[in-house]
């Protein structure tokens, strides 16, 4: 059978080296088109009969079934088709990609993870293309024989396709090592969550720098002819470059001197907020409103930064209040510790206390110091907390808060006023 096709194939006329491709991209296009149509009339049967909603598995189903069946089409094609040019590897290729996206389609039904998939999709499909034209060897040669040359060099096929594979088989790798190290660093013991943190992003760091040397040692290329470039690239990319570069040392100088850790209260500018995570180019900050404020990690290394938990956690506040001249300020002052002293949030160790701080124009001026531990909760709650259970109790023992006073001599001012318009001389 495979002989009458390549008879057919040779009396057809025009150049081989095109005719051929473009007949085997016809075909394709056609076993693509059958296997969708057939796709769209059983996958919504099947998911019927096995009662599953139509959202949930009809879509998933109808992509598996049109791989399937352009698989089943294309390997028929394949074996029909004479064995040696560029149009067989063309139908290799399809069918290689058609079997590695049922694959695929299986593999997310059964919730693998993308790396596998990935990996998986990667494998299937050079087995496949090397299969169905007789091992690796050929498909080489095939490959290599497809290219363009750009000046002394030449740029083929079979360079396009190592490039590529490599890159995603090395992403996929760094994604791998990436997760198992992280893991298993966030597994040790012996270490804070600073430590680990830090731990983490030089691991990241080493495997990235460790994968692009392997990918250049894997594709041979040749770095001293990139010398002259290079040099260049590397002067530009210092200047462009240059803040984000900045950024990076100081993540990792900030890890490792502990003085700002995910989890710390801090106050940068106007940014108040609780330390979320500390990335390779800013710190991300959230305030008492939800807002995520991302501050360059070289701004926290320059401007003076306040952190409430650097070495303690215990925070205090200061509570003003004023009571009236005529109230009794020892009564006073007890209703005020028992109202700090009942809040959830103050601590009884230090134990709250209050300060007399002045004497105002209308009332006797104090302030209540309360301690908390928790001021990622936020300060502003504590206050309104604790000046609530005050006013009660100033209400129910009959201590006022007086009101802004002002006391105007305007009688005696009046009284000059007629005095003089009586001296005034009629006219």
């Amino acid at each position: 059978m495979s002989a009458r096709v390549a008879t057919l194939l040779a009396a057809l006329p025009g150049d081989a080296a095109i005719v051929h491709p473009a007949m085997a991209i016809a075909v394709i296009a056609i076993t693509y088109l059958i296997a969708r149509s057939v796709a769209r009339v059983a996958a919504p049967r099947i998911s019927h009969a096995l009662r599953q909603p139509a959202t949930t598995m009809t879509g998933h189903l109808r992509r598996a079934i049109h791989f399937g069946i352009a698989s089943l089409l294309l390997a028929g094609a394949v074996a029909l088709w004479p064995q040696g040019d560029v149009a067989h590897l063309i139908l290799g290729a399809a069918l290689g990609l058609s079997v590695a996206m049922f694959a695929v389609q299986l593999l997310h039904a059964a919730a693998m993870p993308r790396w596998a998939v990935m990996l998986v999709a990667l494998l299937l499909f050079g087995l496949v293309l090397s299969s169905s034209n007789g091992g690796v060897v050929p498909v080489r040669h095939m490959l290599d024989s497809i290219g363009i040359d750009l000046g002394k060099r030449r740029i083929t096929l079979l360079g396009i396709v190592t490039i590529t594979i490599t890159s995603i088989a090395l992403f996929a790798a760094v994604r791998l090592a990436n997760r198992v190290v992280s893991r298993s660093i966030a597994l040790a013991d012996g270490f804070d969550a600073t430590q680990k943190l830090l731990a983490q992003k030089l691991a990241a760091i080493a495997i990235v720098i460790a994968a692009f040397f392997i990918g250049i040692d894997m594709l041979g290329i040749d770095l001293t002819a990139f010398a002259v470039f290079s040099g260049a690239l590397g002067l530009a990319a210092g200047f462009g470059l240059q803040k984000t570069f900045g950024n990076l040392i100081a993540g990792i100088i900030l890890l490792m001197d502990r003085s700002i850790k995910p989890g710390d209260v801090i106050v940068v500018g106007d940014s108040f907020g609780w330390v979320n995570k500390i990335g390779v180019r800013a710190v991300s900050v959230i305030t008492r409103d939800g807002k995520e404020h991302l501050i360059p990690n070289e701004n926290l290394m320059t401007q003076e930064v306040e952190n409430w938990s650097y070495s303690d956690r215990n925070v205090r506040i200061r509570i003003p209040v004023g009571v009236g001249y005529d109230a009794d300020l020892d009564l006073a002052q007890r209703l005020m510790l028992e109202a700090a002293g009942e809040s959830p949030r103050v601590l009884q160790s230090p134990p709250p206390n209050v300060w007399m701080t002045g004497f105002g124009e209308s009332r006797v001026e104090f302030d209540i110091l309360v301690w908390i531990n928790d001021p990622e909760s936020g300060v502003g709650n504590v206050r309104s907390d604790v000046l609530g259970r005050l006013w009660r109790l100033f209400r129910a023992n009959g201590v006022a808060i007086p009101y802004p006073q002002r006391m105007l001599h305007w009688a005696a001012a009046r009284e000059k006023e007629g005095e003089a318009g009586s001296n005034k001389p009629d006219i």
